[in-house]
């Protein structure tokens, strides 16, 4: 199986190239520049592997939650590229993703979502995806979804955007935090090839962001 993946839900904008279990991946702190520098990424990738994108089985993006804007141009790309070559595309929630790069089986995700509030899901592996125990969800740090007692790993940028906050409400429940995992291409590739397996794959028209805040038009100063 052959199988593109990226992602631009956060800062960061990363890309990688699934071939029969093996992954090649970039990923670059993009500030707002996701839309000039993803695609030239992507063709690198495909370049370096002497593929094209008519060589692929499907196309995966981080659908989010994330950034309103970097969702949105994951979908365009999504649909742009999979229109063009007649690829099935496939969405992978962004907070799993996180908890794929942690190589942990249970973990807390908390995006950094701004303006006080973080996204949030309590995930545990499953045989072949993850389980939502509670979320995805938008929620005050102070009010973030507990997990069962256990070994649990806090995952996330909300970790250093609220150390405080997200400290004392799982301070009881994480046995260690990483607030520098992102929901990297390289993990959403891993994801996207189990569901591709699973049949889960869907025309590049299905493709589309999952913004989890209702809020979608923010001030200048809010907008991530």
């Amino acid at each position: 199986m052959k199988l593109l993946a990226f992602d631009t839900s956060t800062e960061w904008c990363s890309a990688a190239l699934w071939v029969d279990g093996e992954v090649r991946f970039t990923a670059v702190e993009a500030g707002q520049t996701h839309s000039r520098i993803l695609l030239p990424m992507a063709r690198a990738l495909l370049a370096e592997a002497g593929l094209t994108l008519g060589g692929l089985d499907a196309l995966a993006y981080g659908k989010g939650p994330g950034a309103f804007t970097g969702l949105r141009i994951a979908c365009s790309v999504a649909q742009g590229l999979a229109m063009g070559a007649g690829l099935p595309v496939l969405g992978v929630v962004t907070l799993e993703a996180m908890a794929e790069e942690t190589g942990a089986d249970r973990v807390v995700s908390c995006l950094d979502a701004r303006v006080g509030e973080v996204y949030a899901a309590v995930l545990q592996r499953g045989a072949d995806r993850w389980m939502a125990l509670s979320g995805p969800g938008l929620y005050r740090p102070e009010a973030a979804p507990l997990p069962p007692e256990g070994q649990w790993i806090g995952c996330g940028s909300a970790f250093a955007a609220y150390p405080e906050q997200l400290g004392g409400r799982y301070a009881e429940r994480l046995v260690a935090t990483r607030a520098g995992v992102i929901p990297h291409a390289r993990s959403i590739a891993r994801l996207a090839a189990a569901a591709f397996v699973r049949g889960e794959g869907q025309p590049a028209e299905a493709a589309e962001p999952y913004y989890v805040r209702d809020k979608v038009a923010l001030k200048r100063s809010e907008r991530t």
